[in-house]
């Protein structure tokens, strides 16, 4: 018979620094120190900085000892930290996810228009990556924006889908909506 496990308990850490490499090992060797697992994590590069976001697990006792590591961490390796205790994502069977994909001209407001739409059709963001670039044929600035969403249970997805369709084409945007699908199906 084994001993039941203590309930987890999760820390999400945000992270920025110049070094990615130097930061992600830096934290995921503090985790594993500490007795923590880490649950989720994701690294982006923006310019010269490096952001990471780390989802961590363990007994209370364990993050506690992590979270107080973190300062001395943050400032022997030059990197600036910030950490926020957490649940884990509640359990939602109903709720069916999307990707939503948009092209367009780059304007300032696209961004918050397309949050605006989600949140007025009570639709949860999970995910959002956006970029800009260049058009090498015009020179224009271009951004291509991915938003993963959450619709709720009972939502009417072809009502929902046109909805965005005719937001898009009022916004002049090139965009697409569709059910998200794992990227290495099994």
């Amino acid at each position: 018979m084994s001993t039941p496990t203590v309930r987890e308990q999760f820390l999400v850490i945000s992270a920025l620094g110049a070094n990615p490499m130097e930061l992600t090992n830096v934290l995921c060797r503090a985790s594993h120190e500490n007795r923590c697992a880490v649950v989720t994590s994701r690294l982006t590069r923006h310019g010269e900085c490096s952001a990471l976001v780390l989802e961590i697990s363990g007994s209370w006792d364990a993050l506690a000892r992590l979270e107080g590591s973190l300062p001395l961490l943050a400032k022997k390796h030059a990197f600036t930290v910030n950490v926020v205790r957490s649940a884990a994502l509640e359990n939602r069977p109903q709720a069916l996810p999307y990707v939503a994909y948009v092209s367009s001209a780059y304007r300032p407001d696209i961004i918050n228009e397309l949050c605006q739409f989600f949140m007025d059709h009570q639709v949860e963001l999970e995910n959002l990556t956006c970029d800009t670039y260049q058009a090498p044929q015009t020179g224009g600035t271009m951004l291509n924006a991915t938003f993963t969403v959450t619709l709720p249970a009972g939502t009417q997805i072809s009502w929902l889908r046109d909805q965005f369709l005719d937001f898009a084409d009022a916004m002049n945007l090139d965009a697409l909506i569709e059910p998200w699908r794992p990227q290495n199906p099994m």
